[in-house]
């Protein structure tokens, strides 16, 4: 079997160091809020290139606590898209506001902005670009239109983990910037965990109050807040793995750069390379007019492929309140019937990856055998 993901194998390969962080932190005593949290947010922040980390619970309610530090809440709009993982809806209705969908750019698979501004409402209080699966979305129209138009930007940077747009790191453009730390993340923990980037002082106050029930003092409320903290043992983790993040990011770039090379003239279409940016392959994402088939034939003969995401959320039983009907958001649609996403992770080796092309190929074959 050539997995999606081998999150044991990678354990073990820091084995010393990971065993060393939560020892430490078991030894301490301490373990909601302490030092390894305030370091990590100290060193993530910096790695990201922002002026302020706020850990908290999940990627999910980073996105949360980020809205409604911002402003967003019950009545208004935030512009976000249908092809991402359902947390990033849920983030936004868990504010009380309602979510618009910006159709996606056909070659990035991320906010289209020149879709932006027919969006744009007197109900819209933010845009909520995603960074799908580790290639950045284009920034600068978006800030430009956020700017005219007195919107709060806020980055889903729950795949970007190291992605980059003209230099700069994802969740460092916006005013805000959310990820996630779950365990098949580019930088994951061994559970939930999530951080807030900005370098908005007034904003990372905002998130930090908000994160435990609005105390500015111990027991005392200055807002009402919630109850959302990267727990000391996930930070310690954190710690460790951060030191690892552009070794493991460099591996998966050379495992899509030799998917690239393998499949160059293959009838699946790889992942563009978008010219502004710096892809961190969380995911490579292929796509197939036999999407389905493919996918079978390929986990037949042990390759763990998945479809990130099978369905778009505005077509999800969950969301039909929303109204929006198939055919209202085109280039989402047709990518989820046709995007296909191979094993990619670290610790997979070349010969794996010359395996997985190996088969799609066979399947081509058999294919063009058939008709």
């Amino acid at each position: 079997m050539i997995p999606f993901s081998d999150l044991k194998s990678q354990y073990l390969s820091i084995k010393g160091e990971i065993d060393a962080a939560v020892q430490r932190v078991l030894a301490s005593g301490w373990f909601i809020l302490g030092d390894e949290v305030r370091a990590f947010e100290e060193e993530f922040a910096s790695y990201v290139g922002a002026a302020h980390g706020i850990g908290v619970g999940s990627g999910t309610e980073a996105l949360q606590l980020a809205l409604l530090a911002c402003g967003v809440g019950p009545g208004d709009e935030v512009l976000s898209v249908s092809h991402t993982a359902v947390a990033t809806v849920v983030a936004i209705e868990l504010t009380g506001a309602r979510p618009v969908f910006v159709d996606i750019d056909p070659r990035s698979y991320a906010m289209d902005p020149s879709q932006l501004e027919d969006k744009i409402g007197p109900a819209t209080k933010a845009i909520l670009p995603v960074h799908v699966y580790g290639q950045m979305a284009d920034m600068d129209p978006i800030l430009s239109i956020a700017h005219e138009h007195g919107l709060k930007v806020v980055e889903d940077a729950a795949q970007a983990h190291g992605a980059g747009y003209k230099g700069r790191r994802a969740g460092s453009l916006g005013d805000v910037g959310c990820f996630s730390f779950y365990p098949t993340k580019n930088l994951g923990a061994y559970g939930d965990g999530g951080l807030v980037v900005t370098s908005d002082s007034s904003l990372a106050e905002q998130v930090a109050l908000l994160r435990e029930y609005g105390w500015a003092e111990r027991y005392v409320s200055s807002i009402k807040g919630l109850n959302s903290r990267l727990d000391e043992l996930q930070a310690a983790i954190l710690r460790v793995k951060l030191h690892h993040l552009e070794e493991w990011n460099a591996k998966r770039r050379r495992h899509a750069a030799l998917y690239d090379e393998l499949l160059r003239d293959a009838t699946v279409v790889t992942p563009p390379h978008m010219e502004y940016g710096k892809h961190c392959y969380h995911i490579y994402a292929v796509r197939s007019k036999r999407r389905d088939e493919l996918k079978a034939y390929l986990r037949e003969r042990g390759v763990g492929a998945l479809v990130h995401y099978p369905v778009p959320v505005h077509l999800q039983d969950a969301y039909a309140d929303l109204g929006v009907v198939l055919g209202a958001l085109p280039v989402t649609e047709r990518c989820a019937e046709e995007v296909l996403t191979l094993p990619v992770a670290p610790e997979l080796n070349e010969d794996q990856i010359r395996r997985v092309c190996g088969v799609i190929r066979e399947f081509e074959s058999e294919k063009d055998l058939v008709e």
